[in-house]
């Protein structure tokens, strides 16, 4: 992990940089090769309302940027509270990525392809939904459907199909009728 620390309007206390070190460390430890690069600022602020200090620590993870702001009278106490804040956000953003890579292989078969029953068809639109054994909802698309018109498909036909992870959820990459 690729680390930069930067002070405005004071100098770096030694106690703060063993503090950083010593977070840095934890991150490794628990999101090892998950966070890229970490900027660390700290900045004196003594017009604020809020308190004499700034400390922002901005952290790029794959396809996402985590950044956490905090302001008060103590660096030692906003870094600590800081880098559990960050430590939170990278938590939650794994386990979207997890249960993302759960659904993406719920209901699949060995061949990589998933069977489901056509739960809703919006034919003047062109698309639908398919519903897996595993309560997955599967969105597709008519261009999606092989061997098959949309006109021609009812709901409760059981489907083949093969999924991927798009822009909003779950979407069938192909739609066959019949099973395997």
């Amino acid at each position: 992990m690729e680390l930069k620390i930067e002070a405005k309007n004071l100098e770096i206390r030694k106690s703060w940089q063993d503090k950083i070190e010593e977070e840095r460390n934890r991150l490794i430890r628990h999101y090892a090769n998950f966070v890229l690069h970490l900027r660390v600022t700290i900045e004196a602020t003594p017009g604020y309302k809020e308190g004499g200090y700034e400390v922002r620590l901005v952290a790029s993870v794959p396809n996402d940027t985590v950044a956490v702001k905090r302001w008060g009278e103590s660096v030692r106490s906003l870094l600590t509270e800081s880098f559990d804040v960050l430590g939170a956000q990278l938590k939650e953003i794994l386990k979207k990525k997890q249960n993302h890579k759960t659904a993406k292989g719920a209901g699949m078969v060995m061949d990589g392809k998933a069977t489901g029953i056509v739960r809703k068809i919006v034919a003047d639109e062109a698309y639908g939904f398919i519903a897996t054994n595993d309560k997955l909802d599967v969105f597709f698309h008519a261009n999606a459907l092989k061997d098959v018109a949309i006109n021609e498909l009812s709901e409760g036909d059981e489907v083949l199909f093969a999924m991927e992870e798009g822009d909003k959820g779950l979407q069938a990459t192909w739609v066959r009728v019949g099973q395997a």
